[in-house]
């Protein structure tokens, strides 16, 4: 998913303790329909409220350990190790943004709505890639650093982010992130949540990204252009007009860039780069992905071998690129 990582609330000297014991059993995906875990979000406002009501810091943190985080589920426990998120985080969002949280509360009770659509779209999947192994999907609340991330065979959604549309109120948030959320928010995620949940679900299916920004921009790239063949939608964010009106000028620079293990201009970021535009490396990926894709004459073939390049090798990674065109000049690159 875009926007992935987040300017961060300052890291906290209080981390969350260990759950006493999870809510249920790890959650097992089967190809007769998805695990789709939502109850960490109706305990998050069961906490959210009694850290509002309380009148002193010591109540307000025993209170969201207790119900919260003791109570988490397995894939709230992978989303906080995911993002580090400790539990001074948690209560400091809770108390600095309260126009944002009563702005989206109502938004991710929609949780159960929004993954409605996923059933349907992993039997696609499934026909694209018959090999489609099964993960579990996780709507938590996170502390704004994530609409979505992955760990082993669990897709992790912050819905606090992934749920969110225009209507959310970020005026108290801190800058950058008060702009790259409000700019991200417009773009209404909520409507694209089911091709955020296939971008995340392919991340399952893929081995792990190596450090370069070459391999990190194939790993992403291959699930931005997976999603939209399952999904048939594109997150309409301002990479995807910015990319096509500088392609060559996109390309070049990646070209300059790739072996960079730095990726500020290119994933995860602000607009506060050298394009003035955020996560243009999601851009590249995608028309990386798209060109070899054009290039196999077996299609199917083309998605397997795209879900199982191992990016954490380099070599591997430069030939999947060199076989996509990407690089190429203009007028060799495939005809769109």
């Amino acid at each position: 998913m875009q926007l992935s990582a987040w300017m961060a609330i300052p890291l906290a000297s209080c981390a969350i303790a260990a759950p006493a014991a999870p809510s249920g059993a790890t959650p097992k995906a089967s190809i007769a329909g998805p695990v789709i875990e939502t109850r960490d979000i109706d305990r998050f406002w069961i906490a959210y409220d009694a850290v509002r009501s309380a009148t002193d810091r010591p109540t307000k943190l025993a209170s969201f350990q207790r119900l919260y985080l003791d109570q988490a589920t397995p894939g709230l426990q992978a989303l906080i190790a995911a993002r580090r998120y400790t539990l001074a985080q948690y209560v400091d969002a809770i108390e600095s943004y309260p126009k944002f949280w009563a702005s989206i509360r109502p938004l991710t009770i929609r949780a159960k709505e929004a993954a409605t659509p996923l059933a349907t779209d992993l039997a696609t999947f499934r026909q694209l890639y018959p090999e489609l192994k099964p993960a579990s999907i996780t709507y938590a609340i996170g502390a704004l650093r994530t609409g979505g991330t992955t760990q082993g065979t669990m897709v992790l959604i912050g819905a606090e982010i992934a749920l969110a549309d225009e209507s959310v109120d970020v005026s108290e948030l801190p800058e950058p992130m008060r702009t790259r959320l409000g700019t991200y928010f417009a773009t209404r995620p909520f409507a694209n949540n089911g091709q955020n949940n296939i971008h995340e679900y392919v991340h399952t299916q893929q081995q792990d990204s190596g450090d370069s920004l070459a391999a990190r921009v194939a790993y992403e790239g291959v699930a931005e252009f997976v999603a939209e063949r399952v999904t048939g939608q594109r997150p309409p964010l301002q990479l995807y007009v910015y990319g096509p009106a500088h392609r060559d000028a996109v390309r070049e620079r990646f070209r300059a860039d790739m072996a960079k293990t730095e990726w500020d201009d290119w994933l995860y970021n602000s607009d506060r780069n050298a394009f003035g535009v955020s996560d243009m490396g999601y851009f590249v990926g995608y028309e990386i992905a798209r060109g070899f894709y054009e290039r196999t004459a077996d299609k199917r073939a083309a998605i397997r071998e795209m879900l199982r390049l191992p990016y954490g090798d380099e070599a591997a990674v430069r030939d999947y690129i060199a076989k996509s065109g990407y690089l190429a000049t203009t007028g060799d690159r495939p005809a769109r």
